[in-house]
């Protein structure tokens, strides 16, 4: 028997978390009085509890403030959960700290019975417990019965202490793995921006400027002129409509849709062929681009142009304004709402190089791509793996079965 299996060796009888604990709620000042915040007295929100330790909050109130509320001033070492809003976040406080609504304390009715970190690697063990009795339509809540009725293991301090030292242990490994893995995953994302980067930050500097209008068969902004636009009638047909969060979530090619037009809705817009290269103009995905693999339409927030085939490669032209896109949304700036439009285009020179360079050029982008793709996929693996292990510690060392 192993020395972690020793304390463990039996499945622990519990008891229901309200007989080992006090559940304390928190409140909020009133926001009309100033003078019950900016004080000295930490006041922790759902929005604080980023990590295993509670150390700073965003908001501090007064003595004054704590008084006129229902805020409750917990002390150091104690463990606070979520009891709205984020359902399953749980820390320790690293300073006497008051809560609001949204957070209740677990304070032990004896002290000296229940070891904090023990009680707080527990919680992580309800947390679909927690989170599927959350009830709300809105606003997601767990109710003061259901947090007292929690199965709490009642077994001696010494155990608790022994159980958190194997924990903490396990963790410290497994947080350097995941750190490595998160490292490798970043690298790995940022493997085929970096590729793009140096090409047209640096290779492209001796290519020929061109205007793209100029080096396409067709260039122009999507159509949809019927109004109001979302009229039943125009949709639930055969005709793919690309929208602008299409574009935003494709990877070079864009291979999936949500919406359809009717015939209705494709009399009314413009049926563009496969192959055709896709740029979002306005709002959030603005600079977005991506290659039809079928043909699709799509509004007038997006931008359709076909490359002339004896002058510029469609997946060169793509990849150029991914390495372009950040100059795009900077051309979009200064308006209600950020957008860029034909003109845009028609003031910009892009490097373009002769139809033999761009094909390398595409032949090197799409080889770093599909190694990033195949890191980025080994890397999360790991990164997922390794959180799997660490739930399956949890659940090992709070059941007995710790081996």
């Amino acid at each position: 028997m192993s020395s972690i299996e020793a304390p463990l060796a039996t499945a622990w009888k519990t008891k229901p978390l309200g007989e080992l604990f006090e559940v304390v709620g928190g409140g909020t000042p009133s926001k009309k009085e100033p003078s019950y915040y900016g004080g000295n007295i930490p006041w922790a929100t759902i929005r604080d509890m980023h990590s295993a330790t509670l150390t700073k909050t965003e908001h501090t109130i007064t003595d004054q403030g704590l008084q006129a509320s229902s805020a409750k001033l917990i002390p150091a070492g104690e463990v606070i959960m979520a009891s709205r809003v984020g359902l399953g976040k749980a820390c320790l406080l690293h300073q006497d700290t008051a809560i609001n609504q949204d957070i209740r304390a677990l304070i032990p009715r004896n002290t000296d019975a229940i070891d904090r970190r023990f009680c707080l690697y527990w919680l992580q063990t309800q947390v679909d417990a927690i989170i599927d009795a959350g009830s709300g339509a809105t606003v997601q809540g767990i109710k003061l019965p259901f947090i007292k009725s929690l199965p709490f293991p009642g077994i001696p301090m010494e155990k608790q202490k022994r159980v958190v030292a194997v924990l903490d242990k396990a963790f410290a490994a497994l947080g350097r793995a995941s750190t490595n893995a998160e490292a490798n995953l970043a690298d790995a994302k940022n493997l085929f921006s970096a590729k793009l980067r140096r090409i047209f930050q640096h290779e492209a500097k001796d290519w020929e400027k061109h205007l793209l209008p100029q080096l396409c068969t067709h260039f122009g902004r999507g159509k949809s002129r019927h109004r109001p636009r979302n009229d039943p009638s125009l949709y639930g047909g055969e005709f793919p409509f690309i929208q602008t969060g299409d574009i935003s979530e494709a990877d070079h090619f864009l291979r999936d849709y949500r919406q359809t037009y009717s015939q209705a809705g494709l009399d009314q817009s413009k049926l563009w062929p496969q192959g055709t290269i896709c740029i979002a103009i306005v709002g959030a995905t603005i600079g977005e681009t991506a290659i039809l693999s079928f043909d699709a339409c799509f509004p007038d927030s997006v931008i359709g142009l076909r490359p002339d085939p004896e002058r510029l490669d469609p997946e060169f032209t793509e990849y150029m304004l991914q390495a372009f896109k950040e100059d795009l949304k900077q051309a979009g700036k200064g308006s209600a709402r950020d957008n860029i439009n034909l003109r845009t285009f028609e003031m910009q020179r892009f490097p373009v190089p002769d139809l033999a360079m761009q094909q390398r050029v595409v032949n090197d982008l799409s080889d770093a791509r599909l190694a990033a793709d195949q890191l980025t996929a080994l890397y999360s693996e790991k990164v997922s793996d390794l959180d799997a292990l660490r739930q399956s510690l949890l659940q090992a060392a709070f059941t007995g079965r710790l081996a």
